[in-house]
């Protein structure tokens, strides 16, 4: 299972509504559940960006559900893959 981080920002419209979004998010966690996707945490943040969303999933499940989201219009994210400290030994043990 990979696990990625969302890093977003809400954007002109996102900021307009912002007392709906605790709510898209409950919709976002909804379908992303549809797509087998787990939400890990969320936290609602003060600085660079406006949130940071853990979810673990299919590559292809992870990026459709983040572009769906996207193309409403109320957020833009970038989105890294996240390893565990297990993963990233197993990751180095691999290096020449």
């Amino acid at each position: 299972m990979t696990t990625f981080v969302s890093l977003i920002n809400l954007t002109d419209q996102g900021i307009r509504n912002v007392k709906e979004s605790p709510h898209r998010f409950e919709a976002f966690k909804e379908m992303a559940a549809k797509h087998g996707l787990a939400v890990k945490s969320v936290y609602y943040t003060v600085g660079q960006f406006d949130m940071i969303v853990i979810i673990e999933g299919s590559e292809q499940s992870a990026i459709a559900s983040l572009l769906a989201t996207n193309a409403l219009g109320n957020i833009r994210s970038q989105t890294m893959l996240a390893y565990s400290v297990d993963e990233m030994k197993h990751i180095t043990a691999m290096m020449p």
